[in-house]
Order: C-alpha cells, then sequence, then structure tokens
C-alpha cells in the first residue's frame, strides 16, 4: 500500500514566510511556490511508504504548511465504452490538469548506527550561513571550537579544556575546546562558526586523517585528536597562510567551516588550488608550492603562489578569500585629510 502527501493549508499567518521556505526546499522561485500554495488542497508526492510520508509531512509543518497523508492506489484501468454510448472526445473537452509540485528529495533520514556511525545532525541555513545542529545521546559529549556554540538544551554540561597548547594558538585557533556533554539525558546542541560560509561533515575512521587550514575546526567526536603540522618555512611564508596546519585523526565526526561556499574535489594525479582557497585535504595528497606564472604574474597579476596536490583523496576548496575580500573592499575606505 502506497500514500500520497498533500499540503492543506497554511499553520502560520505569515504565509509568505511559508512560501520562501517551500521554494528553497523545492528548488523553485518563490514566485513559482506561491502560484502552487494558491489553490488548496495540493498533492505534493505519490508513491511513498507510510514512514517518508510522515517524514515529508514533518518537513512541511517546519515550512509552516498544514500537511496530511492518505492511502493512494494506482487508478483503475478506464473500461470500454458500451456500444450505446455516443459522447465523444470532442463533446466533453478535457480539463486542464493542475500544474504539478516539483517533486524535492524525502527529508533526511535519521542516521542509522550500522551503516552512518556517529551523532545525528543538520546543517541550516548553507551555503551561506550554515548553523550545525548535533543531537547528543545521554552519556555522550563533544568537542566544539572555543565561542562557536550558539544554542543548547538545559540538560548539557559544559567544560572548558586546554587543547593544542602553543601549536593551536599559533594556527590562529583558540588554545581552548569547549567539551560538551549530556550526562543523563540526550539534548540538542546549535553550533555558529565565526566565518559566514558552509559547513562540511566528514567522518573519520581509524587510521585516516585530515588536514585543515587555521580556523578551518568547528567541532569533532572526543575520539578524534587534533594536533598541529609545522609546514616549514618555504610552504608557511610564501604561501601566506600559517606556519601550521591542523591535524584530524582518529574515529568519529569532524565539522570544518569555510568562507564562501564550499567544493569538494576527488584527486587522481595532479590538481592546482590557490594557496588562499584551500580549506581541507586528506593525508594521502603529497603538496607542493609552486609561484603561478613568472614573476611578472606574481607581481601584476593579482595571483600568487600555488599549491600543486598529487597523489589520490580529497581536497575541499572554499569559494571566497577573505584577502580577496579586503582587497576589494580597499577602493571604498576613507581617508582622512591631514589637518
Amino acid at each position: 500500500m502506497t500514500y500520497k502527501v498533500s499540503v492543506t493549508g497554511y499553520a502560520t499567518p505569515n504565509a509568505a514566510a511559508a512560501q520562501a521556505a517551500f521554494a528553497q526546499a523545492f528548488k523553485i522561485t518563490p514566485e513559482k511556490a506561491a502560484e502552487l500554495l494558491t489553490t488548496l488542497p495540493r498533492t505534493i508526492k505519490v508513491g511513498l511508504d507510510a514512514d517518508t510520508a510522515e517524514r515529508y509531512c514533518q518537513a512541511l509543518a517546519k515550512m509552516g504548511l498544514n500537511a496530511e497523508h492518505s492511502h493512494h492506489d494506482a487508478p483503475a484501468a478506464k473500461a470500454a465504452p458500451s456500444a450505446s454510448a455516443t459522447v465523444t472526445s470532442a463533446a466533453v473537452p478535457a480539463a486542464k490538469p493542475a500544474a504539478a509540485a516539483p517533486e524535492a528529495a524525502p527529508p533526511p533520514q535519521p542516521r542509522a548506527a550500522a551503516e552512518q556511525p556517529g551523532f545525528q545532525f543538520r546543517i541550516d541555513g548553507a551555503p551561506d550561513f550554515a548553523f550545525l545542529t548535533v543531537q547528543l545521546p545521554a552519556n555522550h559529549s563533544i568537542k566544539v571550537e572555543a565561542a562557536a556554540m550558539a544554542t543548547m538544551d538545559t540538560s548539557i554540561r559544559m567544560k572548558t579544556k586546554l587543547s593544542g597548547g602553543l601549536g593551536r594558538l599559533v594556527t590562529g585557533e583558540s588554545i581552548f575546546v569547549n567539551e560538551f556533554s549530556a550526562d543523563t539525558v540526550a539534548g540538542e546542541i546549535g553550533i555558529a562558526p565565526g566565518a559566514p560560509g558552509d559547513l562540511a561533515h566528514v567522518y573519520l575512521k581509524g587510521g585516516e586523517v585530515l588536514f585543515l587550514q587555521n580556523g578551518a575546526f568547528v567541532a569533532c567526536d572526543p575520539d578524534v585528536t587534533l594536533e598541529t603540522k609545522w609546514q616549514g618555512f618555504t610552504k608557511g611564508f610564501f604561501s601566506g597562510e600559517s606556519f601550521f596546519l591542523i591535524r584530524a585523526s582518529g574515529t568519529g565526526d569532524l565539522w570544518f567551516n569555510t568562507y564562501g561556499g564550499m567544493i569538494e574535489k576527488e584527486v587522481d594525479g595532479e590538481y592546482v588550488v590557490d594557496t588562499g582557497n584551500i580549506v581541507a585535504f586528506t593525508e594521502g595528497l603529497d603538496y607542493k608550492l609552486e609561484k603561478f606564472g613568472g614573476y611578472k604574474s606574481l607581481f601584476f597579476s593579482g595571483e600568487g603562489f600555488v599549491c600543486r596536490f598529487r597523489g589520490k583523496g580529497r581536497v575541499w576548496v572554499q569559494t571566497r578569500t577573505s584577502g580577496a575580500l579586503l582587497a576589494w573592499a580597499e577602493q571604498y575606505r576613507r581617508v582622512g585629510k591631514e589637518a
């Protein structure tokens, strides 16, 4: 037996907000969403099992819409007309079908421990202003970058610990990491990174290592170890980045953020990225700093040094850099006249 999901009305007096949320979820324009929600009830999805249909209704409710699911059986084949029937298709014009709502992917399912180990979480506001919400089971904890906690249930407790010492200090990170624990009952914590941009998640398995640029770490499982890796004077000085990278290893969830959007790139061979756009990369990749073009290009093109990755692995690239933003804003800076 299959089910269909229908929107029956608005659950909020702010219809415009509900339409905007609907448009974002179904990846359509706000105008199209308003048009589709003009006539209610409207069927959104058919052919679902009971659990998926219920998740659709819950997701629509969060958008500010009333929704219900009901049985949906495939229509029976039309019977052949009798010999006495005289009505033709021309006599009764076919009704113009209503515009169907576009289909969206089903709401995220709870992560099964056997298939996707780790915490249940969701990321809202991506890719512009990503906000991380993590569900902490009872007797579990999570490490969070200092000052990144935005909301939490009252059942959660916080402890501040030194982490990495001088190594984290020179990466631009805080030497303190907060550990949030759900001691007796499950709880929820909301985490807001400092930079406006996207969030990425990686579940590290035993033996896996990920390198992060300074300032990228957001949160991780307590079983993930954070260390600093010396790049060397050549790579650190000429790249314009930190002399150190953050080395994350162990087993568990790891979240990191970026300024702007984030693109994950599979590398098998060679790949070149501007040093200011690198967010993270896997341990299997070797990297070498190179100047971009000749010396004339180096000083006058607006480009500089690039990082050439070799090997097989993944690189996370950010679509914006703070240095480029500052250079762009410099032309609008007011300069006061000397007295």
